[in-house]
């Protein structure tokens, strides 16, 4: 159930933390960037997580659901950019819950990530419904992106 499914996430996040830890040096605790960041005393800081599942609308126009896709796709570009989302991304097998993708939103508030869900036109047709989870993890998370960019040749 979601359990399995957040016991896969923080057991992928705890692999990058246990990662750093198995170098021979600690590096150098940087106050400035554990600040920036929104670290706590642990390096960590609370998200929230979007599980999305598969929506009532049973849309059988090709054209539509390919622009509602793109629009998807978009959205979730523009909510990266803006800093409000983290991660994003399907799940690669199908699952009991029909969770189709998460998202990881660089918020504490349920709300504030519902808000931000909902812009989405995949959500607003009802291709996807969702669920909110509140979530701690490393607040190096955010980190990746800025490196995603160099090793993607293209977008979906």
């Amino acid at each position: 159930m979601i359990s399995k499914t957040l016991l896969t996430v923080f057991l992928l996040s705890s692999a990058l933390f246990f990662a750093q830890e198995k170098k021979k040096e600690k590096p150098k605790f940087n106050q400035e960037l554990a600040t920036s960041l929104g670290a706590d005393q642990y390096g960590m800081k609370a998200y929230t997580i979007v599980m999305l599942a598969t929506g009532t609308a049973k849309i059988e126009d090709k054209t539509e659901m390919s622009n509602l896709m793109k629009g998807h796709m978009a959205n979730i570009g523009k909510l990266a950019d803006e800093g409000k989302i983290i991660v994003a991304g399907p799940f690669l097998e199908k699952n009991k819950e029909n969770y189709r993708g998460m998202f990881i939103f660089n918020t504490k508030s349920k709300e504030e990530a519902e808000q931000w869900v909902k812009t989405d036109p995949a959500v607003q047709a009802k291709v996807f419904s969702y669920e909110i989870f509140p979530w701690y993890g490393s607040a190096a998370l955010p980190l990746y992106l800025k490196h995603h960019d160099e090793i993607s040749k293209e977008n979906p």
